[in-house]
Parts: C-alpha cells; sequence; structure tokens
C-alpha cells in the first residue's frame, strides 16, 4: 500500500499541470528579436464551443502577422502606437493592436492553436512578463482571459482568468 501512495504522489509531482484557460506554448523569448506566439485553446466556454478568439496586442510588440486557419476568418485592428519603433531601418508608429479570430467552431472537447508572428522590440524590459489579454467567445458565453498581476508579482492560484504571458530574456 506505501509503494502505491508513492507511485501516486511522484505520478502527480511530473504530471503536467492541467491548462483550463488560454496560455502561450512558449514560455520565454528575447527582446529585439521576433517571437511567434502561439495561443492555446484547451477549451471552449463551460461545454460551449468557441467561436471567436480575439488577441490584445501589446505595446512594444510589432510587426505582427496572425496566421490564417483554415475555416476561420482572421482580422486585425490597427492603430498608432505610443511611440516609434525602428524596425529594419524603418521607423514604424502604427500597427496591429489586436487580431480576431471567427467564423470557425472549436468544440469543448477539442484543442486548437491561434498563432501571431511579431517582433518584440527593444522597448520592452527583460526580466518582465508581458502579458497578452485574450477575449475567448463560445456559443454561449464568453471567458475573458485578461488578468495581469501587479508589476513584480505573478499569478496567483486565486486568479480565475489569468492573461497568458511569455518572460521576457535579455537581447541575445
Amino acid at each position: 500500500m506505501l509503494k502505491t501512495s508513492w507511485l501516486i504522489l511522484i505520478a502527480a509531482l511530473i504530471a503536467p499541470p492541467a491548462a483550463a484557460h488560454v496560455y502561450l506554448e512558449g514560455k520565454q523569448a528575447p527582446v529585439g528579436a521576433s517571437y511567434k506566439a502561439v495561443f492555446a485553446v484547451p477549451h471552449g466556454c463551460s461545454g460551449s464551443p468557441t467561436v471567436k478568439i480575439r488577441v490584445q496586442i501589446p505595446e512594444g510588440v510589432i510587426a505582427v502577422k496572425p496566421m490564417p486557419k483554415p475555416g476561420w476568418n482572421v482580422d486585425v485592428v490597427e492603430g498608432q502606437y505610443a511611440s516609434p519603433y525602428d524596425y529594419h531601418g524603418n521607423k514604424l508608429t502604427s500597427g496591429v493592436k489586436e487580431v480576431v479570430w471567427s467564423g470557425g467552431k472549436l468544440l469543448d472537447h477539442n484543442y486548437d492553436e491561434f498563432i501571431v508572428s511579431s517582433f518584440l522590440t527593444d522597448s520592452l524590459k527583460p526580466n518582465t512578463t508581458l502579458y497578452f489579454q485574450v477575449v475567448q467567445e463560445c456559443e454561449k458565453g464568453v471567458s475573458r482571459w485578461i488578468e495581469i498581476p501587479a508589476e513584480g508579482a505573478a499569478h496567483a492560484h486565486e486568479d480565475k482568468s489569468p492573461a497568458p504571458g511569455v518572460k521576457l530574456l535579455p537581447r541575445p
């Protein structure tokens, strides 16, 4: 009996935690470099299929290009940046502020990924976490993955709707 208890404990410690929210597959990325943001959507809204994913693009993330998905429409909302950014010798003053995938249907018992190619500018601070707020709309209901912890704090277990984040590393 004791051996079985130890095996269960070890399995629980090494098993990956169940993801109950939208999260970023890549957990770390350097500033001043390209970043492929893969938003993993592990389920719908309380059993209802997902029909729209909206991703807010944080300041300092530029040159955003969403990947099309078969069966889904992809749209972008553009706007002005807080300040111009140098990108391969060009000054960018505006760009994508939000990406929206809609028109598809992701059943609650299925998993999918929504991908954005981007560039993380030098204006972002290394050794911090950059958060992308995501709204997941379903046939019945909405899940808002928008909670951002106070600066320097990590998400707590009490957070019911954590925004997906990526830890920023120093420039390579």
